[in-house]
């Protein structure tokens, strides 16, 4: 009799934990490289939270997520970047809109201001992502023939920048990372996190409702055109 691989079970256990709705919600939410609060969670989800407190200790049991506890309050986010690529790895998958259409003016808006820029963990996402992937590229920053590569004035850049990298993270330099809007490769890695964390704090991007959406201020816009040549249109 043939032996079962161990790793099967492994793998069934994991596609298990995300094959429910609510955990599903949580594990989106939690794509803007935030903590969240139980309570924040269960609102979000729409479940109550003696049921949102049963899914999270799932989550964290399984390794997805990681929680810190301050007082009464209890945050959760993913466990690491490996988590966060898996959750958008999967979303890729799925057509965008491809079940329903939106439900109101609202979520129509939301959704639009999410395919125009979002942060999909650490990094940039959407339009905005996929404009500055595009530009890094065309200016010889950054290879996309062999997989995603920063080249040596890729790096000089990111130092002229200010944009510190840190080299000795075990986490790639620079990563592909398949949008689910765009349905095209933006950058991830050390490389797209710092860039995204910098965009963020030197205030020419900033972060829109409750969502991951964010948005590119006038002085993001001058910047992005005047390091990288983004042209507004791109952006918006």
């Amino acid at each position: 009799m043939a032996t079962k691989d161990p790793q099967a079970s492994l793998l069934a256990r994991l596609a298990g934990l995300i094959a429910d709705e609510t955990r599903a919600a949580c594990l989106l939410a939690l794509l803007d490289g935030r903590a969240w609060t139980a309570g924040e969670l269960a609102r979000h989800a729409g479940v109550a939270a003696s049921t949102l407190s049963e899914h999270l200790g799932k989550l964290v049991a399984g390794g997805l997520l990681a929680e810190d506890r301050q007082g009464r309050h209890r945050y959760v986010r993913l466990a690491d970047a490996r988590v966060a690529q898996l959750v958008e790895d999967l979303t890729a998958q799925v057509a965008p809109g491809a079940d329903r259409r939106p439900r109101n003016l609202r979520e129509s808006s939301a959704g639009s201001a999410m395919a125009r820029g979002r942060t999909c963990y650490d990094h940039l996402a959407g339009r905005l992502g996929i404009a500055v992937t595009d530009a890094l590229t065309s200016r010889g920053l950054l290879r996309q023939d062999t997989g995603f590569a920063l080249t040596d004035t890729g790096l000089g850049w990111f130092d002229s920048a200010g944009i510190p990298l840190d080299r000795g993270s075990r986490r790639p330099l620079a990563r592909a990372c398949l949008d689910w809007t765009e349905r095209r490769p933006h950058l991830a890695g050390v490389a797209g996190a710092a860039l995204c964390r910098h965009t963020l704090d030197a205030g020419w991007c900033v972060r829109i409702g409750s969502e991951r959406a964010v948005k590119v201020t006038a002085s993001g816009e001058r910047a992005l055109l005047e390091m990288l040549g983004i042209e507004v249109g791109a952006l918006r």
